[in-house]
């Protein structure tokens, strides 16, 4: 047999394998995509991202969640519940008049949070002089919905909901101050034509730089294959909500910001973690951009473990 011939057979032969090592592959990996997508982005249930604590297991969570219960128990009387309908969706929020001023904070959680949680958050931004404005999500809390969409049509319901603080409320300065997920639905709305200029600035605490970036640090930690679980999923998330997490990335948008911000970092993040974090804080286009450690504080958990510290640098970035 000449030799040739034994070539092209082996390279058969490898060709084949190779497929068929590619799509025993598939078939275990697609599941397991998209279950984490559906567990992750997807409201399943009825009961699921409601208003309860979202990891009462965690003792700094539930911790959180119970200081922030109070906060809203002792300023009751100053609440006024919010309703809108914006893209067919019932949405709901409050807002919280604690003085006579036109300053408001518009406060946007993270992945899995009511409004609730958003108490928590609130007495830097009291004790600086302004109000507070906190919404439940599409598919959080009371809103309807069913899909998580990383930010993207969020944004579309934030732009509505600002429209209610300027027109309704008399708000003419409004920063955010955003948790994790709730940065990508900041900024997407911050660099949209139809962002009012009563919008100063943004807060953030624990920004990823795409959402693709932060699912392969959550892949790292629950240890589970990244490739192709990570493409898959993201997939997954085109194919349910129209959403490409590579073009709405928040790394992309900071090249865009001209509003002030102010970065909170933590140094023990494990999902948004630090060298991603210098990245996007170079990346922002802002002429009046500050990035604040801390040493101390696992993700979205950094006021528990640095209140005075964490509550100064934003009452500070304020005045």
């Amino acid at each position: 047999m000449d030799w040739w011939i034994i070539v092209v057979i082996a390279l058969g032969f490898l060709i084949i394998s190779l497929v068929a090592g590619a799509v025993i592959m598939l078939k275990k990996t697609v599941p397991i995509a998209k279950y984490v997508y559906h567990d992750q982005l997807v409201k399943t249930d009825p009961e699921k991202w409601g208003r309860v604590c979202s990891c009462p297991e965690n003792e700094e969570q539930l911790a959180m969640w119970e200081q922030g219960l109070v906060w809203g128990e002792q300023h009751k009387e100053q609440k006024t519940d919010l309703h809108i309908v914006h893209d067919g969706l019932n949405l709901y929020g409050e807002f919280y008049r604690l003085n006579d001023s036109n300053k408001c904070v518009f406060i946007i959680p993270g992945r899995c949070e009511s409004l609730l949680y958003s108490y928590y958050f609130a007495p830097p931004y009291e004790a600086a002089g302004y109000n507070v404005m906190m919404v439940d999500a599409r598919a959080h809390g009371l809103s309807d919905g069913t899909y998580n969409t990383v930010g993207v049509k969020e944004s579309g319901d934030l732009l509505a909901w600002l429209k209610v603080a300027v027109e309704e409320l008399g708000m003419e300065e409004i920063y955010f101050h955003t948790i994790c997920i709730g940065t990508a639905t900041a900024l997407l709305a911050m660099t949209h034509p139809d962002c009012p200029a009563q919008v100063k600035g943004l807060v953030t605490e624990g920004c990823f730089t795409s959402f693709a970036e932060t699912f392969k640090q959550h892949m790292v930690q629950l240890k589970r294959p990244i490739f192709p679980v990570m493409q898959l999923a993201m997939r997954e998330i085109k194919k349910n909500t129209g959403t490409d997490v590579y073009k709405s990335a928040p790394i992309r948008a900071m090249k865009k910001i001209h509003q002030r911000v102010l970065f909170l970092y933590g140094k023990q993040d494990v999902f948004s973690i630090p060298p991603k974090s210098k990245e996007l804080f170079a990346a922002c286009a802002s002429k009046d951009k500050t990035l604040v450690w801390f040493d101390k504080g696992s993700h979205s958990h950094l006021r528990l473990n640095n209140q005075e510290r964490y509550d100064a640098a934003i009452i500070d970035f304020l005045n």
